[in-house]
């Protein structure tokens, strides 16, 4: 487990290179959010973060946070779902997240409408699409050509707040070798913003080892795990 002091030293690292990343592209640093990525980390790694100034949070699973949630019930964090959602616990996380990154479905959307409209009161779920910028299958994401008609379909909900896209490039050491999938990204937004009408200004794009080369192509939110909260535990 890393110790609060590392956590808040990780976190000062990565926000001091957020705002040089920033700085580069003619940006501010404060236009970027950063999500840090807790999936794997205990609760006490999550609140030594948060106590170290981080407000937004990232989880993989819904089941592993159904597991944390309760002892992080008094913090008042941005919890964001960016793993794949199985269409099964899409009512499941309409009431456990603030914002699911990763949509990729019209039936995953559809269950989070209904579910979300089940709950008397509650502010529209914000959501991301996630884009497959590259071509392997086995990787999750719409494809980029029906990247417009999902977005159609899920700016149509009513409970749903469609804001923008997500990528998961892959996993390349030469980062410069990363940057086409966040440009093509960028590109896949602004063909959108084009063909629906609507604003799409959330780009979330950029993880541990290449985040600042995702801001520098337009990223307004990057979602950090190990530079923050070191290597995941092994289980």
């Amino acid at each position: 487990m890393v110790e609060q002091e590392q956590i808040r030293e990780n976190l000062s690292r990565v926000q001091e290179r957020i705002t040089a990343a920033a700085q580069r592209a003619g940006r501010r640093g404060e236009e970027i959010t950063l999500i840090g990525v807790s999936k794997t980390h205990p609760a006490e790694a999550i609140r030594a973060a948060y106590e170290s100034g981080l407000r937004h949070f990232g989880e993989n699973r819904v089941q592993e946070w159904e597991g944390k949630r309760a002892a992080l019930a008094d913090l008042n964090a941005t919890w964001h779902l960016v793993g794949h959602l199985q269409s099964n616990k899409a009512a499941r996380a309409a009431g456990l997240f603030h914002s699911v990154d990763s949509i990729d479905d019209s039936g995953v959307a559809q269950r989070l409408q209904r579910a979300r409209g089940e709950v008397t009161g509650s502010p529209k779920l914000r959501v991301l699409l996630e884009v497959r910028v590259e071509e392997e299958e086995s990787k999750n994401g719409v494809k980029i050509e029906e990247a417009g008609a999902l977005a159609e379909k899920v700016a149509a909900l009513s409970h749903i707040e469609l804001v923008g896209l997500m990528c998961i490039p892959p996993f390349l050491e030469d980062v410069e070798k990363v940057r086409p999938y966040f440009c093509r990204l960028r590109e896949v937004r602004d063909s959108l913003v084009r063909e629906i009408g609507r604003d799409l200004p959330v780009l979330s794009m950029g993880m541990s080892h290449d985040f600042e080369v995702a801001i520098e192509e337009g990223a307004t939110e990057v979602r950090v795990g190990a530079a923050i909260f070191g290597s995941r535990p092994v289980k």
